[in-house]
C-alpha cells in the first residue's frame, strides 16, 4: 500500500521518525519488569505487572488480526495529517473482548487476592459494561467504580491497538507532535536510545498502542516549549543507577514526562515508569501534573 509522501525522502541513514511497535515489545517489557521487581519496595506489584505484559504476548501471538483502516481511509488521514485509528472514535473490532478475556484466564490464577474474583467476573460481564470500561480507559478515566480491573482492560487494549500500529503502513508524524501518530493517544513517557547507526534520539513512546515516535532533546511534550525545561531525578546510595530515569519539567504548562535512557540502564517507559513511582511524588509535590498516563497506574487503587 503505497501513502502520498507528504515530504521529500530522507536522507539515506536518517533514522525513520515513526518506530511502529515491536512484534515482542510485551515479552521485553515482561523481562523488564522482572529485573525490577527484585528487591524493590513494590516488588509484589511489579512482578504481577511483569506476568500481565507476558500474558499480553501470549494473546497477542493468539489473536486474530484485527479490522484495519481501507486503503482510502489511510490516505484521507495522511493527506490530513490525522492518526489513522484514533482510540476515542475508532470502531473498536470485538476481538479486542477475545483479548481480554485470554487475558483473564491468564492471569486468574496468579492474580493478587482483592483481584482475583473481579478477575474470573470481568469476561461474564455485559458486552455494554465492558464496553463502557473501555471508553473509561481510552478517555483516561481511572477512577471510581471498578477501578481495579480497568488495567486489565488497558492491557487488552494495548494488545488490540499494538497489533493494529503493527501492521500498518509506515506513519508519519502529526501537526500535533505531542499525541500517537497512529492512535492519537497520549505518550506515557520517552525513550533516549540508539537507532541505526545514530545514538542519542529522543522517542516519544504511546501509553496505548506503543508506537514511538520522534521529539527533539529538551522540547515539551505537552506544549511545545524549549524554554524553563529542567530535569530531576531520583538521589540515594540505594540507587544504583539514578539518572536511567529522569523526569522532564517544563514551567511553561507546569507538567512533566519521564524519560528512559537505555545507555544509562533504562529499558522500557512503562515499566521503568512504575519502578519510580517516588518521582512522581517529588515532582507532583513541586507543583508539576503528568503529561501522558501510564494505563497500568490507578492512582489510590489499593
Amino acid at each position: 500500500m503505497t501513502l502520498p509522501a507528504s515530504a521529500p525522502p530522507a536522507a539515506p541513514g536518517t533514522p525513520p521518525a515513526v518506530l511502529p511497535p515491536a512484534a515482542d515489545v510485551f515479552l521485553q517489557r515482561a523481562t523488564r519488569f522482572a529485573e525490577l521487581a527484585a528487591g524493590h519496595a513494590l516488588g509484589d506489584w511489579l512482578a504481577f505487572l511483569g506476568r500481565l505484559s507476558a500474558a499480553q504476548h501470549a494473546c497477542l501471538q493468539k489473536m486474530p488480526a484485527p479490522a484495519l483502516p481501507s486503503a482510502a481511509a489511510l490516505a484521507l488521514a495522511h493527506e490530513h495529517r490525522m492518526p489513522p485509528v484514533p482510540a476515542q472514535s475508532w470502531p473498536r473490532d470485538p476481538v479486542w473482548r477475545t483479548v481480554l478475556h485470554c487475558l483473564c484466564d491468564d492471569l486468574v490464577a496468579a492474580a493478587p487476592d482483592a483481584l482475583r474474583s473481579q478477575l474470573a467476573a470481568l469476561p461474564t460481564r455485559p458486552v455494554a459494561e465492558i464496553e463502557t470500561l473501555a471508553d473509561r480507559v481510552l478517555h483516561t478515566e481511572l477512577y471510581g467504580d471498578d477501578a481495579a480491573v480497568l488495567p486489565i482492560v488497558a492491557a487488552a487494549l494495548q494488545v488490540y491497538w499494538t497489533h493494529m500500529a503493527h501492521d500498518l503502513p509506515a506513519l508519519a508524524p502529526l501537526d500535533v507532535p505531542g499525541i500517537c501518530p497512529c492512535c492519537g493517544f497520549l505518550p506515557v513517557g520517552s525513550i533516549v536510545k540508539s537507532v541505526g547507526e545514530i545514538g542519542s534520539l529522543r522517542y516519544l513512546h504511546c501509553a496505548l498502542c506503543n508506537t514511538e515516535w520522534n521529539l527533539v532533546r529538551v522540547k515539551c511534550a505537552a506544549c511545545d516549549a524549549t524554554a524553563g525545561i529542567s530535569y530531576r531525578q531520583l538521589e540515594g546510595p540505594a540507587l544504583v543507577r539514578p539518572d536511567a530515569v529522569k523526569a522532564e519539567t517544563c514551567d511553561s504548562c507546569k507538567s512533566y514526562l519521564k524519560i528512559v535512557y537505555v545507555d544509562r540502564g533504562g529499558r522500557d517507559p512503562v515499566a521503568d515508569d512504575l519502578a519510580t513511582l517516588a518521582l512522581d511524588i517529588l515532582v507532583d509535590a513541586a507543583g508539576y501534573a503528568r503529561a501522558g498516563p501510564n494505563l497500568f497506574y490507578v492512582p489510590g487503587n489499593g
